[in-house]
């Protein structure tokens, strides 16, 4: 119950930035944006100390460890990867325009009148 009250306090706090906004539209931008990113960061600090929240830190700590283990490819595969890629885009443009153009003909020839 106590994680429910504290999400619900954290997108209070979500809101109040937004509707600051909206209230202090006679004032310089610059104090305006900083309400905005201000209740998010009170929101994102109240939101940290729930469960889900510290669920979703270890998920993101996870992600990060995950994306370090991605093993890149080389500059020579990337370049012969890149280059099949286009030599196939080229051959199916070329393959689509023939078909188009057969298509273009056999219609024309059955709207053509014959005289």
């Amino acid at each position: 119950m106590a994680d429910k009250l504290k999400l619900a306090i954290a997108v209070a706090l979500l809101i109040a930035g937004f509707v600051a906004y909206y209230l202090l539209a006679n004032q310089p931008a610059f104090l305006r944006i900083i309400s905005v990113i201000g209740g998010f960061v009170l929101a994102a600090a109240v939101a940290w100390f729930t469960a889900p929240g510290k669920e979703f830190l270890a998920f993101a700590h996870d992600s990060v460890g995950e994306a370090k283990k991605v093993v890149w490819p080389s500059r020579k595969e990337t370049i012969q990867t890149t280059g099949i890629v286009i030599v196939l885009v080229i051959v199916m443009a070329i393959f689509l325009w023939l078909v188009d153009s057969l298509l273009v003909y056999l219609i024309e020839s059955f709207i053509r009148p014959k005289s």
